[in-house]
């Protein structure tokens, strides 16, 4: 080869790189801006990124030595972008759009890297399909963030290993410590490089160094991690894992493991299995493990298991879609038609889908509909309940549209308190409160959640069943706002 065809060569290289990345990005941006107002809602735990990105820093520090110290890390990013840019729904959500395009290129590239520049490209663009991905790419939370961040961990791992520099391993530590301090469970990701660093042929002096990287992502971590243990109460609303939620991961990981069987032309000391299967399997079924001691798997912690996913369907589709031998006429036109046939159905499958991930009933509540439902039912002079005291966090939205009416529990309000929901007084004191009430709005969980048993808890579904009669009950988006009032008073 001559030098002009190395220059064509590497132009091609490139402009195939190009593609599998910006390709993927461009449609994750398209997606993650469609519809990124949520027709104006926002829900609890966005509320609570709202809520804590607004605080002067003193009191983010405080807050955080009591709650919440696991997203200490987000929390700051945000406040720092509020000040910058303001604080509307738009600018709380749009990390999480970008952050998702960075991710949709990363896995590009990667699948370019292992199985050539068609599966790097359908990888990419596989990725924003998935309904999972579309949900938090539209959340003001860190899940998105991690999940960029361990998409280019993992792209840092395969560089460091193929070509061992000590500036290498010291991007890969870097990054994938940022992504363990945005959420502790990105740890988890560490067993699928593990798994990926034994199962690959690569040399002994790789293997040790990534082992340093490793302990020096776990050694970065563990004071937050030992720290937040103290904060293990607030993910007590954890039961045990979700159905809904363990069938799509059990279809997502058969649906790769099939997909795995696929021959791949491209070889390497890594290849395509031994980084994309562990990433789609090790970090949930390990947390799937740890919850059998406490319950703690939610599906969005290990969100980054999807790269696994998008990194084997890609590779699958570029063998389903390599052109016949030639004289396969029939053979040609039978896969023309499946293709168009396959596309059609996905996206007439995932169309809906996104379009209902982008109305307010898609998440547990909505922040805002709670808001307007309270202005249209309550009078002046009535008192405010919580059950149970979190859900307190719906005030934080607006604030302002609230403080008409007492709150009958609080003791301390929540930037007062360094808190995320305030302070409750004793249950003697809340029973007081009510009964020397006429009308009391009460903002509540829907009929089947599970209920809290704490004193003030107890006593406030004692005191409005014994003293007080149901006027009215109104669901909206994953609350119910009730009316009580005195006998006879409805």
């Amino acid at each position: 080869m001559n030098v002009s065809d190395a220059v064509v060569a590497e132009r091609r290289v490139w402009t195939s790189k190009t593609v599998a990345a910006m390709a993927p990005l461009t449609l994750t941006l398209a997606l993650g801006l469609w519809g990124i107002s949520r027709q104006g809602s926002v829900w609890r735990d966005e509320v609570v990124t709202y809520d804590m990105a607004h605080r002067t820093l003193p009191e983010l520090w405080h807050t955080l030595q009591n709650f919440d110290a696991v997203h200490g890390l987000y929390y700051l990013f945000m406040h720092g972008l509020f000040a910058v840019f303001g604080g509307d729904t738009t600018t709380l959500r749009l990390p999480s759009v970008l952050a998702t395009a960075a991710a949709a290129a990363g896995i590009g590239l990667l699948g370019h890297r292992f199985a050539g520049p068609r599966a790097g490209l359908f990888a990419g663009l596989v990725f924003p399909m998935i309904p999972a991905v579309q949900q938090y790419a539209q959340e003001g939370r860190s899940y998105a963030l991690v999940c960029a961040m361990v998409t280019w961990a993992t792209y840092l791992l395969v560089n460091a290993a193929s070509q061992p520099t000590r500036r290498r391993w010291i991007a890969y530590t870097l990054v994938a410590l940022t992504a363990c301090l945005l959420h502790e469970f990105a740890v988890l990701m560490l067993t699928a490089h593990g798994a990926t660093m034994l199962l690959s042929d690569v040399p002994r002096e790789v293997k040790r160094s990534w082992s340093v990287a490793a302990a020096c992502v776990v050694a970065g971590l563990a004071p937050l991690a030992v720290f937040s243990m103290g904060q293990s109460e607030q993910v007590r609303w954890i039961m045990w894992p979700d159905p809904v939620q363990l069938v799509s991961f059990v279809i997502l990981a058969a649906v790769g493991l099939r997909c795995a069987r696929a021959p791949v032309r491209v070889g390497g000391p890594i290849r395509l299995r031994t980084i994309a299967v562990p990433l789609l399997i090790l970090p949930t079924v390990a947390l799937l493990l740890a919850s059998q001691l406490k319950p703690m798997y939610v599906d969005r912690y290990v969100l980054y298991y999807v790269i696994g996913f998008a990194l084997l369907v890609g590779a699958a589709l570029d063998r389903a879609f390599r052109r016949p031998p030639e004289g396969q006429a029939r053979l040609l036109r039978r896969r023309i038609w499946l293709r168009a046939l396959t596309v059609l159905a996905v996206l007439v499958a995932v169309l809906p889908v996104g379009m209902h991930l982008r109305s307010p009933a898609s998440r547990a509540d909505d922040a805002t509909a709670v808001t307007l439902a309270v202005r249209e039912a309550a009078k002046p002079g009535d008192g405010l309940l919580f059950t149970p005291a979190r859900r307190r966090v719906w005030t934080l939205a607006e604030p302002e549209q609230f403080r008409a009416f007492p709150d009958l529990a609080l003791a301390k309000v929540v930037d007062s308190s360094d808190s995320l929901y305030g302070e409750e007084i004793s249950a003697p004191r809340i029973r007081a409160r009510m009964l020397a009430t006429e009308r009391i709005v009460v903002l509540g969980d829907p009929d089947g959640d599970p209920v809290d048993e704490t004193p003030q808890e107890v006593v406030k579904r004692t005191t409005l069943r014994d003293h007080f009669e149901q006027c009215s009950s109104r669901e909206v988006t994953g609350a119910r706002v009730m009316i009580y009032a005195r006998p006879g008073r409805c």
